[in-house]
């Protein structure tokens, strides 16, 4: 069970929140592994790119990198395999990110056990990994308007990829819903994010 936050940092503070990250227990072995998760759209890549020089230059693994056209959500073994378990022993992980043009996995990256380290994408927060994060972070932006902004983000050309990625998100978060157990809420604003405290926080 993750300690839950006792206010949060202050709002717009990503230095408060880097601190706060910094200090909890470890959750993956050496590491403290926080999960960036919310719709398709919502800002999660740009918010934990943030969040990583916050932090020092945080290692941050996106799961973009591996997933796949077929499988956009079935990369848990992946994870495992290739990051979860190498990090939980305090090793190096390898993992070998996916093309989406060529369709097909490239050439392995390493992942450091680094003090702590970001996964940011959809999904982040699955059940399967909860166990393993010391905090959940869930960027609050509305499906609707999550959907809408990734897809003006990439255009018609993938209009089609968006039908059928919307179905399978809406499938994968009614099954395994992350929002109810985010610790902290992520909300973007003109001077930069405001934090609260989410529904897993009282856990």
């Amino acid at each position: 069970m993750r300690p839950a936050p006792a206010s949060g940092p202050a709002p717009g503070s990503l230095a408060a929140l880097a601190r706060e990250l910094s200090a909890l227990p470890p959750s993956c072995g050496p590491v403290r592994l926080v999960a960036v998760d919310g719709h398709a759209g919502a800002g999660k890549t740009t918010f934990a790119a943030r969040l990583a020089e916050a932090l020092g230059g945080a290692p941050v693994l996106h799961l973009d990198d591996l997933a796949t056209h077929t499988e956009p959500f079935a990369w848990t073994g992946r994870l495992r395999e290739q990051v979860t378990g190498p990090l939980s022993r305090g090793e190096t992980a390898h993992y070998a990110p996916y093309d989406w043009n060529r369709r097909r996995f490239g050439p392995s990256r390493p992942l450091r056990p680094a003090p702590v380290v970001l996964l940011e994408g959809v999904g982040a927060g699955r059940r399967a990994l909860r166990p393993l994060l010391a905090r959940l972070l869930w960027m609050d932006l509305p499906r609707a308007r999550s959907w809408a902004r990734g897809r003006h983000r990439d255009g018609p050309g993938l209009g089609g990829f968006w039908d059928g990625w919307e179905e399978a998100e809406r499938a994968h978060f009614t099954d395994d819903p992350s929002r109810p157990h985010a610790d902290l809420l992520v909300r973007q604003c003109p001077q930069g994010y405001q934090f609260t405290p989410g529904p897993g926080g009282t856990r």
